[in-house]
């Protein structure tokens, strides 16, 4: 019973390491980016001087299922880059497959977050890139794609999202189910794994779920629990 006990409360400080990752309010987060995987640079996720087009040069779709009815308030993507971005092109789809879109939930262009994530890899750092003020209703069990291109249009440098094998992840997604979209790369929604390896990118979704008073209800239940396997250990 200790030892379970002892387990359970490992895996809730994991899980909300995890969460401190993503942000508060967090949920879906693919991962950190992999600095031990050879193709950790991603592929182009940008809309720049090098790299342009409408609504986006090039962008990187990653899809993510949650558990339950949410409502998406921010989406984000860490990108290895250059660009100063201020603001960002975003999507939600469904029914994505190779050479097929789907279908385009919602879409638009906000303001972004442009904050160093404090890691870094092949002479760019890494930007966590975040539109927030969203309000997108979304249903629990439905596979959906997103993206978050930043946009520095005059600006003659690049930006790369981040591939991760999933550390700190929270959530749910499909390896081999991302997918990279430019007309400018001459690719239509193409497997992203047809361009190299890539389990997954680094990005993610904020936002809130129905019934909060059933999540405060559940972290005064672990608390209790916890004070209850403390005071067992102290004896």
């Amino acid at each position: 019973m200790k030892k379970f006990a002892l387990l359970s409360l490992v895996a809730l400080f994991l899980t909300a390491y995890a969460a401190a990752q993503c942000g508060s309010n967090c949920l879906f987060y693919a991962g950190d980016l992999d600095l031990n995987d050879p193709n950790q640079n991603g592929l182009a996720n940008e809309n720049d001087a090098i790299v342009s087009g409408s609504p986006y040069g090039a962008a990187t779709y990653q899809n993510f299922t949650l558990s339950s009815n949410s409502t998406a308030t921010g989406l984000f993507s860490n990108n290895l880059s250059g660009l100063n971005p201020t603001t960002a092109y975003w999507e939600i789809r469904t029914g994505v497959s190779e050479g097929n879109g789907g279908t385009l939930i919602a879409s638009g262009t906000g303001a972004t977050s442009n904050v160093a994530t404090g890691r870094s890899d092949f002479g760019f750092i890494e930007y966590r890139n975040e539109v927030d003020g969203l309000s997108v209703a979304l249903n629990g069990g439905t596979q959906y794609w997103m993206a978050v291109v930043p946009q520095d249009v005059n600006n003659p440098n690049r930006s790369f999202n981040s591939n991760t094998d999933g550390l700190n992840s929270v959530g749910s997604q499909v390896n081999n189910q991302q997918f990279f979209n430019s007309a400018f790369f001459g690719a239509n929604f193409t497997n992203a794994n047809s361009q190299g390896t890539f389990p997954a990118f680094s990005q993610g979704v904020v936002g809130t779920v129905p019934e909060p008073s059933s999540m405060i209800m559940l972290g005064s239940g672990l608390v209790a629990a916890a004070g209850v396997v403390r005071r067992r250990l102290s004896r």
